[in-house]
């Protein structure tokens, strides 16, 4: 079964140009090396630009598991982390085909 991820990310004010080029680059190294991995993108608030929220799918758990376990998914993740105004709220859903 297909999972779905919703992350919604509080960022820094004046940090949003580097927390996006990390991001950015994260998500180059996911959408190369995580075939299971259906798209994984940054969306950035319209009407709180300092709320990005993360939209996910993946095939099934094995793939999102995987994802999580990646060196370049916890590298990001050192980067990222100081650059967030809080802690981020992860919502997982179940795909519906």
């Amino acid at each position: 079964m297909a999972i779905g991820v919703v992350a919604t990310l509080p960022v820094q004010e004046g940090k949003n140009e580097e927390f996006e080029a990390a991001f950015l680059e994260l998500a180059a190294q996911v959408t190369a090396n995580e075939p299971g991995c259906r798209f994984y993108t940054l969306n950035r608030s319209k009407s709180d630009p300092q709320v990005y929220k993360v939209l996910e799918s993946y095939t099934d758990e094995d793939a999102l598991k995987a994802h999580g376990q990646t060196e370049y998914f916890k590298a990001a993740n050192v980067k990222l982390g100081p650059l967030l105004a809080g802690r981020p709220d992860i919502e997982y859903l179940d795909g519906v085909s």
